[in-house]
């Protein structure tokens, strides 16, 4: 499978929490939460739009860093 990491504007355990909870909802994922680097790094057969697109409902911004 793909690793994409990401970059997400997260502060705290909470917005950690968050993107946890949003990953698990879509399914079929694999992910790390770097959480003092701000980075989400996860495996999935997901397409790159759909993945930001479930990051950003934390409501945080969200970018897409590229391939690891």
């Amino acid at each position: 499978m793909p690793k994409h990491e990401f970059s997400v504007e997260m502060t705290c355990e909470g917005c950690s929490n968050a993107v946890t909870r949003v990953l698990n909802k879509l399914g079929g994922v694999q992910f790390e939460i770097d959480l003092p680097n701000k980075k989400v790094c996860i495996d999935s057969e997901h397409s790159v739009d759909t993945l930001l697109a479930t990051l950003k409902k934390t409501g945080k911004d969200a970018s897409y860093l590229g391939e690891k």
